[in-house]
């Protein structure tokens, strides 16, 4: 997609200017270490599962974006501080598949009993929880191999606005089928884009 990346790039860096910077800074001053963030980012979305779980989607929602919001400063408190390690990288990645595998299985859980039961739904959430690890993974295998992996869409912050809007409007079916559809695609767009800037041997 022409001039995603650019998009994204310009986005995090107002984002970045007007809600990371104040709010590491006052992270910092409350005493929050990276992985003290990352942990505590893990555990709100964890609550936002079992919210999801119980249809209860306006909490689940909010809580979604907070979560989100302490797994985008860890990162910033970590540079601010001087305490960027590879552990604290590890950590930040493997919470972030954690929290994005437990929502959708959240949600998963909510329809498979009760008024609202669909087996298409949780097909969905299978096909959804495949596919954002799939796009993940193509960009790490990628990076590993010389190549970017950044193409396609769907990527993390996508996937988390898509399902806190999703969420807080009552609509997760709709979050469902945009994620079981989307990450698939993308994951793939991603694999051929890396696949043609490798060179062959």
């Amino acid at each position: 997609m022409p001039d995603l990346q650019t998009l994204r790039y310009g986005l995090r860096g107002s984002v970045t200017k007007w809600f990371e910077r104040p709010a590491v800074s006052l992270l910092i001053r409350l005493k929050f270490t990276p992985d003290t963030a990352t942990i505590v980012g893990l555990l709100i979305a964890l609550v936002a599962a079992y919210f999801a779980s119980e249809g209860e989607f306006l909490i689940g929602g909010i809580l979604v974006l907070i979560g989100s919001a302490f797994d985008l400063l860890d990162g910033g408190i970590a540079r601010a501080t001087g305490k960027v390690s590879k552990r604290g990288a590890l950590m930040d990645s493997v919470f972030d598949r954690v929290s994005e595998i437990a929502l959708l299985v959240g949600l998963g859980m909510y329809f498979t009993s009760g008024t609202d039961a669909s087996q298409t739904a949780v097909l969905l959430t299978f096909v959804a929880v495949g596919g954002s690890l799939m796009v993940s993974y193509v960009r790490a295998r990628a990076e590993g191999l010389g190549a970017k992996g950044t193409a396609g869409f769907l990527t993390r912050p996508e996937r988390v606005a898509i399902t806190v809007v999703g969420l807080i409007l009552g609509y997760p079916m709709v979050v469902l089928w945009i994620l079981g559809v989307g990450t698939p695609i993308s994951a793939a767009w991603r694999f051929v884009d890396a696949w043609r800037t490798i060179d062959p041997e």
